[in-house]
């Protein structure tokens, strides 16, 4: 599961995908409704790949979280965010028998499940043992049968464009009178 280009930014709803970078920020997708807009550098911006939850033994990664709810779903949504608490809560202690339930707020979990639903929604949660074999499938189909190139085409070019002298500067094509 690679969460590597996926962002949070504060004060804006949902998640958003990284396609560049910018002077002074990044330029994003989101993945709610496809617009792009920049996230400037002054933003507060999280990527879940950062992102972890805190168990009794640790933290645990968020891919490794939404990797053994994927399993449990089949890759289906999972429970709804605006469930009541308890019912997320317990959601999430048959996910992760060990999660630290004294700091893991309802609002955590509320956006845990959340983003989960809409990266389960848009195709974004494919295991990683998935990804090498639809790869390498992919991989196998591009050797079976090589693309045929087009063929080329002659590119008409253009005429350069004329310059002019500069006035006072440089030479000039009137020969200069000289004497007298």
């Amino acid at each position: 599961m690679n969460l590597e280009s996926i962002i949070s930014v504060t004060g804006k709803p949902g998640l958003y995908k990284v396609l560049s970078q910018i002077k002074n920020g990044l330029v994003v997708e989101s993945l709610l409704d496809g617009k792009r807009a920049p996230v400037h550098a002054t933003d507060k911006v999280s990527a879940l790949s950062d992102i972890s939850i805190y168990t009794n033994d640790g933290d645990m990664p968020l891919a490794e979280i939404y990797d053994k709810i994927y399993k449990k779903t089949g890759g289906k949504a999972a429970v709804n965010h605006k469930e009541k608490p308890e019912a997320l809560r317990s959601y999430m202690k048959d996910v992760v028998e060990n999660y630290d339930e004294d700091r893991v707020y309802n609002s955590d979990l509320k956006k845990l499940f959340q983003w989960f639903n809409l990266l389960a929604e848009k195709g974004l949660l494919i295991p990683e043992k998935e990804e090498e074999e639809t790869k390498k499938d992919g991989e196998e189909k591009k050797i079976a049968k090589p693309k045929k190139a087009a063929p080329k085409k002659p590119v008409a070019r253009k005429a350069a464009p004329k310059t002019r002298a500069v006035k006072g500067g440089g030479q000039t094509s009137m020969p200069s009178k000289k004497g007298g």
